[in-house]
């Protein structure tokens, strides 16, 4: 555990990236310690990224730049503005009601 952590630190210190040294410093943890054989850590690090709700994230990104180069965004936030951008806490309900104007546009309840 000791090797996990300073290795961590090193890395982050040295200015490597969060994601990098979280990798590397696990690579090592599993080399020198061997918890599993290698295929299984291979297996293991695929299945945690090929999950079928992570695909969704990308595609909610793309969505919203596709939207906002076509101006789509400006104008529901300008509708939203009107609709409840006199009341108290304006800003506040303008979010909301982008969000469900978003929501009914994507088909995603949760959005």
């Amino acid at each position: 555990m000791l090797l996990l952590i300073g290795a961590f630190l090193v890395l982050m210190l040295v200015g490597v990236p969060v994601a990098v040294s979280m990798a590397v410093s696990s690579l090592l943890y599993l080399v020198f310690y061997g918890v599993a054989p290698d295929i299984i850590a291979a297996q293991r690090m695929i299945a945690g990224v090929e999950s079928f709700p992570l695909l969704a994230v990308p595609f909610f990104i793309f969505a919203g730049n596709l939207m906002n180069i076509a101006g789509v965004t400006g104008r529901i936030y300008s509708f939203a503005l009107a609709l409840v951008g006199w009341m108290k806490g304006g800003l506040a309900q303008v979010n909301i009601v982008g969000s469900v104007v978003f929501a009914g546009m994507s088909g995603a309840a949760l959005a």
